[in-house]
């Protein structure tokens, strides 16, 4: 080991680091060329050397070959694919931080680390950024991501809809172990359950990945839309699936689809909703899997301008548990994701460390903090809640305000380009004018090409630019693009007139080619 060569290559990466950032946002190509790919593909070890080649030549090799080739994702204001945040100045900050102090967030342990009282405020601050009442959820935790947080959130359902019908019937008095304890084909006898149900509109891939991974399995999904918007809940449907005897069911919503970034209800219709499974008892889950974007137009609940999607967040309250991302709309680092629950004991009935004394706080918790390895999936954890923590002291409401108002803006600016456009469809079909953008249209566009050949690479050519780059979708059976405003770094003038470009200039190559 070389003390002084080891630290000549750590600022070396901090000086690429601070000069990489210090580049406009709109500076930044979204992808990287094919030559810097090959590069970096050809570059990589074929075998573990038997003699390590030291930290120098290893920085090199990062800095001058890997690097170049890596996508601008969380750099470039203009990389719309995924739902992808950024990371902001002052996550950036924390993140530096979490790397270099390394904390294993797992223990409560208040009188050696600040790590999981950090991450128990940083919480209870997105709370009231959400506009919950943070004592209304005191089951809470950080995970690496909306898909864990959904694996997390269908066993706590799993527990709660599978107990409760043990507890009717149990009429002894005698107590019954958990599905935790009992696993889940034991519990479902003495629960005389044959089947469980999810009961949803429109479901996300990763949510029907999560029923399979706590034993449901993916066709478990009943689908209850109405017929003409299969996203909205068709109440009678919901209410004759809620009443099958013998299977127990969790109700997930989705606080905006992936394609259009519609809501599944709207307020009253949350009310309704939320009516019917108190009586059955069934699981209220907010499925946000990968679209916990939805959730945060809560933040928008005071300005007039975006009171149609506020009330697609209206009544989230009422729901058992909500599950979401925080490498979005938050625009904290990969990974993180969170979860927040009104029943406490649920997620400890599922996540406990049982006969592991060394995993114990051992000493009574006051301040009734959970140890976080007790009430999730990691006993393992990164300390990915600081950045969370960093952005909410640095920016407040109002710069979550500011935020999602650029994002939603730039948003409604590139639909009324797409509506006008005599080339393209804005999608759904039924968003013909511009009061309908103006009202519904919240951080996703969805357009396609009136001509098909055009329409089956135009996700590949817009992505060709380097300048931008979105997502391809399938909508009613046919291709699509979708674009998703989700950095921190939007703005709506600069980067509504590059898209614009970008898309002007495809199509008129397009026509040259075919003229």
């Amino acid at each position: 080991m070389n003390h002084s060569a080891d630290q000549s290559c750590l600022k070396e990466s901090q000086r690429h680091a601070q000069e990489t950032v210090s580049k406009s946002a709109s500076s930044h190509s979204t992808l990287p060329e094919a030559a810097q790919l090959q590069k970096a593909h050809s570059s990589l070890l074929d075998s573990l050397p038997e003699h390590g080649y030291g930290v120098e030549k290893t920085t090199r090799h990062m800095l001058e070959d890997l690097t170049p080739a890596l996508n601008g994702q969380s750099l470039s204001s203009r990389y719309y694919g995924f739902v992808t945040g950024g990371i902001t100045p002052a996550a950036r900050v924390a993140e530096s931080i979490v790397s270099t102090y390394d904390q294993n967030v797992c223990v409560h342990l208040p009188e050696q680390t600040v790590a999981t009282t950090v991450e128990d405020r940083a919480l209870n601050l997105l709370l009231e950024l959400l506009y919950f009442v943070p004592t209304e959820w005191p089951s809470r935790t950080f995970t690496t991501g909306a898909t864990a947080s959904n694996i997390v959130g269908l066993a706590c359902g799993r527990e709660y809809i599978i107990n409760e019908a043990i507890r009717k019937r149990n009429t002894t008095g005698v107590n019954i172990e958990t599905v935790g304890e009992n696993g889940l084909l034991a519990a479902c006898r003495a629960a005389d359950i044959t089947d469980v149900q999810i009961l949803t509109t429109m479901p996300h891939s990763s949510l029907k990945k999560a029923a399979s991974v706590v034993g449901f399995g993916r066709t478990c999904f009943h689908e209850v839309g109405k017929a003409e918007d299969p996203l909205e809940f068709d109440l009678t449907l919901l209410e004759e699936r809620l009443k099958k005897p013998h299977i127990a069911a969790i109700v997930v919503i989705s606080c905006s689809e992936v394609n259009t970034g519609f809501f599944a209800t709207h307020g009253y219709d949350q009310t309704l909703v939320r009516s019917h499974f108190v009586l059955i008892q069934a699981w209220v889950g907010v499925g946000l899997t990968l679209l916990a974007f939805g959730l945060f137009a809560r933040v928008l609940r005071n300005s007039p301008d975006y009171r149609y999607v506020y009330s697609g967040t209206v009544g989230l309250e009422l729901a058992d548990s909500i599950a979401g991302d925080g490498h979005k709309l938050i625009n904290v680092p990969y990974d993180c994701g969170f979860y927040f629950s009104r029943h406490q004991d649920m997620a400890h009935q599922v996540f406990q460390n049982p006969n592991a004394a060394y995993l114990s706080s051992g000493k009574p918790n006051p301040d009734n903090i959970q140890s976080p390895l007790n009430i999730g999936l990691e006993n393992s954890r990164r300390f990915r809640a600081l950045p969370v923590y960093a952005n909410l002291m640095a920016y407040g409401r109002t710069g979550y305000v500011d935020m999602l108002h650029r994002q939603v803006l730039f948003a409604r600016g590139v639909a009324g380009y797409f509506l006008r456009h005599e080339a393209f469809d804005l999608l759904p079909t039924d968003l013909q004018t511009e009061t309908m953008i103006a009202e519904r249209i919240y951080i996703i566009v969805l357009f396609r090409a009136k001509d098909d050949t055009l329409n089956s690479e135009l996700v590949k050519r817009l992505n060709a630019s380097s300048q931008m780059y979105l997502s391809g979708t399938i909508w009613q059976g046919r291709p699509a693009c979708r674009i998703a405003a989700a950095n921190w770094q939007i703005g709506y003038n600069d980067d509504d007139r590059a898209v614009r470009n970008v898309v002007e200039e495809v199509l008129h190559e397009w026509r040259h080619e075919h003229s």
